[in-house]
């Protein structure tokens, strides 16, 4: 296949192979000469801004004087006529103010221009005025810029160029604006992509040289032009063809002593005035070659002194390769910043903060019971997977209820069985909530608090999360952080301690980072990367299952995340079965066309909707007034190889999409995938390695066994699945005759009473409670893990629960037949004996029996039943639970399952009186269901025909008034509208004057 040659910044053929071996004899830099045309355009741009600054308001002041009145007018001066003094007045004024805002753009864009820091800030309603000022400021600074920039050390080079006649500059090109530069380079980066073989080729064929023959070339980094600054990345994209081909830039440079005295050590912060010796086949007039007869010997004498360093810069690259084989390097490529993705430092003495709880709870047992290691290990992923679930079956339950046949429902999700079962339990037991509720509510408050300051989000490449701290590592310094954040190790790192997470309270700002994943641990701290960052594509070699495992862990979690608002995934050939998990999130693609298709017209809109607001990336449109409406990302996971084409073509989609927030994950079957800023590996194994990242993680994964389980409990869980719901038949049946008399009675639903059974002494007596409530609404069967985890969130060991257990069993007693009231069945899951029961098993049973058993052959009996279920309750379920204790039912759906449960027994009831025309007992029976299910709709319509069987239409506007006002804002729902139009066509009107 032939190689495409394409012209770089200079004209110069970038397919161009180096002509030699690098020559490291010291050579002078050739700087430009300022022209006579620079002379007089500064002199002009000095006079304008002189005339602008200076002359006009003296002008003013000479020429009219005090413009205003002198004095508080009256309001005879309102009818005055307008005469030629007042019009000049008046018009004085305008100028006045159009010169304190030209005034105000000069000093902004001074300020800008000479700091070389950050980019000019705007004056409000001054384009044209700002765009004339910088204009004028970077034509006064043209000449002064080249040397002015100089550190003191090279500031007489401008100065010393005696007799050079060749014009070789060393000055960089003119760019565009920031916008306009990015979609240049992802025109060109596909490429520049295919002349990457030809350059690698080339260098093999010298030996691995990648300098010329003669000369060395140097390079200086120039002072900002406007809002553009200089970066090694521009630097590689105009003299070698490629800007990912900065490495090399970089490590000829790396720790090599500046002029001004410093040294080279991120790739990101170089400063204007430094000199970079360039690779061998660098080209473009910009580069200056040495030696030359033509420059003095003290410029010789100080090129030569860096020159020099060159040897030690190589030792140093040794040492850091060296120190990478060894698992701790730390570089690698990015959008003109290197990206060190570092683990932060551990705390010092002093430091209480505890190992996360789900760290200890899943290390407590040296043996997993046949549970999911990988999910146990997974912490934030079993949290956003259990949450997610929650949510699904809560939707079932309440699309099971509004769509009831004949007052039947399915009552009760199914019950997971095999290995659904041990994820499920996996899941319960890994899940850290508290950990994914302090991560969403420490990055929304700090959104809040940049926000409330005017501060931009600064680029955070990842998180940490070490023993319960935060910590946020950024692209580059972005000054000190807002309260309680801390600065970290270094400028990069933004610190928040768990002591200080654990006080952010909820807040509305939107998501800063959702594109935050976890990708494994590191000495005891959990690497999230953010996907959305990235300057790049980020590539994943390794073997196909092994890579199948990150993608699923990867597109699991993200689907299913606690800390991110709206978010695409797009799943390209692969995932199909992984969209039940979050069909409004996850999006399947079948192939790489249908992927170009659709992401080349996303990446147009996007860049177009920044400009039109006027946002640099789309982390500046999430704070401020817009932050809920835009900028979800959009995070592309393609699990396979792409061909060559379509990888050079991706990497020329990939160019600018850190800035459009949208992120890419590919597949590769080796670690040299074209446009990959970021690679890492994952070995059979299980750990994930990123050598230029100094990466060496114990990967999460989510492998193909453990995935299907996952999906298998939201697929039962759907509440479309099966238009009849789940089985109505409650998990545990209960004999409700007088022989059934339980050994052992927990009332659950309200207070918490146990009869049957001593109270136990000391301070153990509620966690033995809370073990035997957690075992009742689990009559299926309890993990020992499970339980422990429930029982102690923050981890307990394994002696610790053996002990609980043998106490609990010991509490409970034996069956008069001598068998153990607390047993473990064939899976070593623990269970209770059929005589020990709790009055919510009692209400299942009775609803059951009347509904579907001895209550549809004999009204007598269903009514019967019916009351009995009804007398039972007493309130929410254990409603005086300590405060801190039973946080495991925020896992479980019983709080939306009993509700249900009593409005469904409330309207039975109150169906089996209105067949007898007992509007009063039916009322009274909804009413006592709606103590315990007020935000039922179908209840409340309930009363509505109850209330309107009593022939009271004063007694039905009441109540029609009483819905109206429980309402609220909201308005009342579709149906209970269209039954009130039935039943009081007449209720609008009151509404209307109530209003």
């Amino acid at each position: 296949m032939a190689r495409r040659s394409t012209s770089s910044s200079t004209g110069r053929p970038t397919g161009t192979a180096p002509s030699g071996p690098r020559n490291r004899t010291p050579q002078p830099v050739r700087l430009r000469r300022r022209t006579f045309g620079d002379v007089v355009k500064a002199f002009l741009a000095f006079v304008v801004l002189l005339v602008l600054v200076v002359g006009v308001p003296g002008a003013l002041a000479v020429t009219v004087g005090w413009p205003l009145p002198r004095s508080a007018p009256s309001m005879d001066w309102l009818s005055q006529p307008i005469d030629v003094q007042t019009f000049l007045n008046a018009l004085t004024v305008v100028v006045w103010l159009a010169w304190a805002q030209f005034t105000a753009c000069v000093l902004v864009e001074v300020k800008a221009a000479v700091s070389g820091v950050g980019l000019p800030g705007r004056v409000p309603g001054a384009g044209p005025s700002q765009l004339l000022a910088r204009q004028l400021v970077a034509a006064l600074l043209l000449v002064g810029a080249t040397a002015a920039s100089f550190t003191p050390g090279l500031s007489q080079l401008g100065h010393s160029l005696e007799g050079n006649q060749k014009g070789t500059v060393a000055t960089a090109q003119a760019t565009p604006g920031i916008l306009a530069q990015q979609q240049e380079q992802a025109k060109s980066t596909a490429a520049a992509l295919a002349e990457q073989a030809g350059h690698a080729a080339a260098r093999a064929e010298q030996g691995g040289s990648t300098a010329a023959h003669g000369a060395t070339k140097y390079y200086r980094i120039q002072p900002p032009e406007g809002r553009h600054h200089d970066s090694l990345w521009e630097i590689a994209q105009r003299h070698l063809g490629d800007g990912r081909r900065y490495k090399e830039i970089y490590e000829l440079n790396k720790d090599r002593i500046q002029p001004d005295g410093s040294r080279l050590s991120e790739a990101s912060l170089i400063r204007p005035g430094w000199i970079m010796e360039m690779p061998g086949d660098a080209h473009g007039g910009e580069l200056v070659e040495n030696p030359d007869a033509h420059v003095s010997p003290e410029v010789r004498q100080q090129i030569g002194d860096y020159a020099q360093t060159g040897d030690h810069a190589q030792h140093q690259h040794q040492q850091h390769q060296q120190h990478q084989e060894q698992g701790g390097g730390q570089h690698a490529g990015g959008d003109g910043a290197t990206a060190q993705i570092t683990v932060p430092s551990q705390r010092q003495s002093g430091d209480t903060g505890a190992p996360a709880a789900h760290e200890t709870s899943a290390h407590s047992s040296s043996s997993s019971f046949g549970l999911s290691e990988a999910l146990l290990g997974a912490p934030l992923l079993a949290a956003g997977l259990l949450a997610a679930l929650g949510r699904r079956r809560r939707q079932a339950l309440w699309q099971s209820a509004l769509g009831a046949v004949g007052g039947r429902r399915g009552m009760e999700p199914p019950i997971p069985a095999g290995d659904a079962q041990d994820v499920q339990d996996a899941l319960l037991v890994g899940a850290d909530p508290e950990g994914v509720r302090q991560l969403d509510r420490s990055l929304r408050g700090l959104a809040a608090a940049l926000t409330a300051e005017s501060r931009s989000l600064p680029v955070v490449y990842a998180a940490w999360l070490s023993h319960g701290d935060l910590h946020l590592q950024l692209a580059q310094p972005a000054g000190k952080p807002p309260a309680p954040w801390q600065l970290g190790q270094d400028q990069t790192f933004w610190t928040l301690s768990r002591a200080d997470a654990e006080h952010y309270e909820a807040t509305d700002a939107a998501a800063p980072y959702p594109g935050l994943v976890s990708l494994g641990t590191m000495d005891d701290s959990r690497l999230l990367l953010n996907l959305e960052a990235v300057p790049g594509i980020v590539s994943l070699s390794g073997r196909e299952a092994d890579r199948a495992a990150v993608f699923a862990s990867v597109a699991a979690e993200l689907a299913t995340n606690g800390w991110s608002d709206r978010m695409t995934i797009t799943l390209v050939g692969f995932g199909a079965d992984l969209t039940p998990l979050a069909p409004n999130r996850l999006r399947h693609l079948d192939d790489v066309e249908a992927l170009f298709e659709t992401m080349e017209a996303e990446t147009r809109q996007r860049r177009g909707a920044l400009g039109a607001a006027d946002h640099h990336s789309v982390l500046t449109g999430r704070t401020g007034p817009a932050q809920h409406t835009r900028w979800a990302p959009n995070l592309v996971l393609l699990a396979t190889q792409p061909s060559a084409e379509d990888a050079v073509r991706l990497a020329e989609l990939a160019a600018d999409a850190a800035r459009l927030g949208i992120g890419y994950l590919v597949g590769s079957e080796r670690d040299d995938l074209p446009g990959a800023a970021w690679a890492m590996e994952i070995t059979p194994d299980g750990r994930l390695l990123a050598p230029l990242l100094g990466l060496e993680l114990q990967a999460q994964l989510l492998p193909a066994v453990q995935q299907r389980a996952v999906v298998e409990l939201f697929v039962e869980s759907d509440p479309e699945r099966d238009p009849d719901g789940p089985t109505t038949t409650p998990p545990f049946l209960v004999d409700i005759s007088e022989q059934g008399r339980p050994a052992v009675y927990a009332r659950l639903v309200g207070p918490y009473e146990i009869i049957g059974l001593d109270t136990p002494d000391g301070d153990r007596s509620p966690l033995l409670h809370e073990a035997l409530a957690l075992l009742l609404l689990h009559r299926e069967g309890v993990h020992p893990r499970v339980l422990s985890s429930a029982l102690w969130p923050r981890g307990v060991t394994e002696d610790v629960r053996d002990a609980l257990l043998e106490r609990l069993r010991g509490w409970l007693g034996t069956d008069p037949d001598g068998s153990p009231r607390l047993r473990a069945d064939a899976a070593g899951r623990l269970t209770l004996a059929k005589s020990v029961v709790s009055d919510l098993d009692v209400l299942r049973s009775l609803y059951y029996e009347a509904t579907q058993g001895k209550g549809v052959e004999s009204r007598a009996v269903r009514g019967r039943l019916l009351t009995d279920a009804l007398v039972l309750v007493r309130g929410p379920l254990l409603a005086d639970r300590a405060e801190g204790r039973y946080r495991w039912l925020t896992h479980e759906i019983i709080d939306a399952q009993l509700p249900l449960l009593v409005a469904d027994i409330g309207l039975a009831l109150s169906a089996f009186h209105l067949e007898k025309d007992r509007a009063e007992k039916a009322i009274e029976a909804l009413g006592a269901a709606l103590r315990t299910a007020p935000e039922d709709e179908r209840l409340w319509n309930e009363l509505l025909r109850a209330t309107h069987a009593t022939g009271d239409p004063d007694r039905l506007r009441a109540l029609a008034a009483d819905l109206i006002a429980r309402s609220g804002a909201r308005g009342l729902p579709p149906r209970t509208e269209a039954l009130l139009d039935e039943l009081l066509p007449t209720w609008r009107d009151g509404a209307a004057a109530t209003g």
